[in-house]
């Protein structure tokens, strides 16, 4: 495969010279790479020295966590001549160049686990050190962990009648996967058999006894199968820095989704008997109402990764045409609250922000579409503003995360507490500085005006493409011209773009044409170098790790006063505000591709073409 070979960008060359010195190192003429072969080989090209060799004879050999000297030489992660550790990747890219073979990382999100545990037996698979990735017409792709081992061959040739075509990976995730896969393969089935069997003992007969056969599915959700396979998922959400999971039914399965560094990854399909069980097992733990499925709900779950940091996760479920789609957003703290540095807000846009935020009453609005990390913008800020001598106090819908440090409500309609309700209610608490996760109407709007003219520092959000479309958007709201220039302090506009992969970015060029068209109106030095995606296992071959904000803001100035109110008051204020020294979104992100942080590609897909 054209993308095996690339997996370490940086270890490539050191690779290929280790492979070099290696030339002379003939195949085992044994049926297994052996310990002894090994070992000799590796001392042999100079990854082993007489330190390294005492390491490895120091160590007491545990047979229960690998089954061969591959397996074994893997996982015991010593440290060779150069004071590097032999990492089971390592030892697979070198076991593959002496076997001629291509290596390969194992890819989770790119493995179907239906097809490839049906393939063989997971006794079989870890018997002989094997695992299936691909499954084709005609083909089979197969991982190992010896590629000087064929004995498992002829009884699968046998069994699949296709051809095998093999890569050589490492063998310590190769036998990771092998558990997870099989055991998340048995616990589907044993869910779906189990459902299979219910429906068929208790098949309805009329209305009113399919109304209460629904009714009695909840208690499936506490099943065994049911519970691993939501560990599983929730598990594998951490693992894959996945900020939300979808759960969408369809007419025969449903779809399993991760939303990673902002795009949607199908990460499984399960049988639509078994999607009921684990949304309602969702629901379940977020103490939701299992049997209201007619109508969206929502619910919150607080957990720990495996590394034993605790996470929220919010929960929404909605009625579709065949089932309840669940969407559970990742709340991780060391995600929404982060440093101004991380976010990518540096330089002269953080000085802003940071004087902006820092006076004693006005309003501060972030925008953006949903997804663009304002709430994380606001949660940094207000962490960073919320000191013993000050009194904060936010209003959500819903409280993305809680925070000790802050005073937060959630708004509550159906007893009547909205977003202009709580800041009213705010108001009486004695607040220093007010949060308004989002003006959405003509009330909130006046309510944050109000704040602010009472001497009350107020931030909140509105969705507009960019800062100066927001005053307009506030005039649309009916909120007074006179009003928006004695309380505004500023807006900043953002967006998120995808970080490329330190790992394996390559450098690419970038035509003059092309750098203009991006940085108009704006004279901004074109780069000599730019880079580009290339994919490695770090970034799970999508070229991108991470996201970092492009920013867009404007500080009110006197100058800026005037416009507001007139026709065309949104490009004369955009015009006034590049005069001011306000950066467009997209001359921040061609500030970003100049870095070396992203591409051109990304800074279009995520601004709108006015900015």
């Amino acid at each position: 495969m054209a993308d095996a070979r690339n997996c370490y960008i940086k270890d490539k060359i050191k690779i290929r010279e280790l492979a070099m010195s290696s030339a002379a190192i003939a195949p085992p003429n044994r049926p297994v790479a052996d310990l002894e072969w090994l070992v000799s080989s590796l001392t042999a090209a100079g990854i082993f020295d007489e330190l390294s060799l005492l390491r490895l004879r120091s160590r007491t050999r545990d047979t229960g966590c690998a089954r061969s000297d591959v397996g074994y030489l893997a996982s015991a992660d010593i440290l060779g001549a150069g004071g590097e550790v032999l990492s089971g990747e390592k030892l697979a890219q070198w076991l593959a160049e002496i076997a001629q073979l291509p290596s390969q990382q194992i890819n989770p999100l790119k493995v179907d686990v239906d097809q490839v545990t049906a393939v063989m037996s997971k006794a079989y698979a870890l018997n002989h050190e094997v695992l299936c990735l691909e499954v084709s017409a005609d083909e089979l792709l197969i991982a190992v962990a010896d590629p000087f081992r064929e004995d498992w061959q002829e009884g699968l040739l046998h069994t699949s009648r296709k051809r095998i075509r093999v890569v050589v990976a490492d063998a310590t995730a190769l036998q990771r996967y092998t558990e997870e896969f099989y055991a998340l393969a048995r616990s589907v089935a044993g869910a779906g058999a189990q459902a299979k069997q219910e429906n068929r003992r208790s098949a309805p007969k009329g209305l009113e006894q399919l109304v209460d056969l629904k009714s009695l599915q909840s208690p499936e959700a506490n099943d065994q199968h049911i519970v691993n396979i939501v560990d599983w998922l929730l598990q594998y959400a951490f693992e894959q820095r996945a900020s939300d999971i979808h759960i969408e039914p369809k007419r025969e399965q449903s779809r399993v989704r991760f939303r990673i560094d902002g795009e949607l990854q199908t990460v499984y399909d399960l049988p639509s008997e078994v999607n009921a069980a684990v949304t309602s097992r969702f629901k379940v733990l977020a103490r939701m109402d299992v049997a209201e499925k007619r109508r969206p709900q929502d619910g919150r779950i607080k957990t720990r990764t495996p590394k034993q940091l605790e996470v929220e996760l919010r929960l929404s479920t909605l009625p579709t045409a065949f089932g309840e789609k669940l969407v559970i957003r990742i709340f991780d703290p060391e995600v929404l609250l982060r440093t101004f540095s991380s976010l990518g807000l540096r330089g002269g846009d953080l000085r802003s922000w940071e004087t902006m935020t820092a006076k004693p009453h006005g309003i501060v609005l972030v925008t953006g579409p949903t997804g663009s990390g304002k709430t994380t913008t606001l949660y940094s800020s207000l962490k960073k503003l919320s000191v013993e001598s000050v009194n904060v106090s936010t209003i959500e819908d819903p409280i993305e995360m809680v925070e000790e440090s802050f005073n937060q409500m959630q708004v509550q309609n159906n007893i009547g507490l909205d977003f202009a309700a709580g800041v009213r209610t705010l108001l009486r608490q004695d607040p220093d500085i007010i949060m308004i996760g989002e003006i959405r109407d003509r009330e909130t709007a006046e309510m944050a005006v109000q704040a602010a003219l009472t001497g009350h520092l107020v931030l909140s959000t509105l969705h507009t493409n960019d800062a100066p479309s927001s005053i307009t958007r506030l005039m649309e709201f009916g909120v007074p011209h006179y009003l928006i220039k004695s309380t505004l302090i500023g807006v900043m506009a953002q967006r998120l773009v995808r970080v490329l992969c330190s790992e394996c970015k390559t450098s690419a060029s970038v035509s003059d044409e092309a750098w203009q068209t991006l940085c108009q109106p704006f004279r901004i030095k074109k780069p000599t170098e730019v880079f580009e995606p290339n994919g490695c296992k770090s970034c799970r071959h999508t070229g991108f790790h991470g996201r970092e904000g492009i920013y867009e803001v404007l500080e009110w100035e006197a100058n800026l006063t005037s416009l507001v109110g007139s026709d065309g008051a949104t490009e004369a204020l955009r015009t006034a505000a590049y005069k001011n020294g306000m950066k467009s979104l997209r001359a921040a992100g061609a500030l970003k591709v100049a870095a070396g942080i992203t591409t051109l590609d990304e800074v279009y897909r995520v601004t709108p073409a006015e900015s």
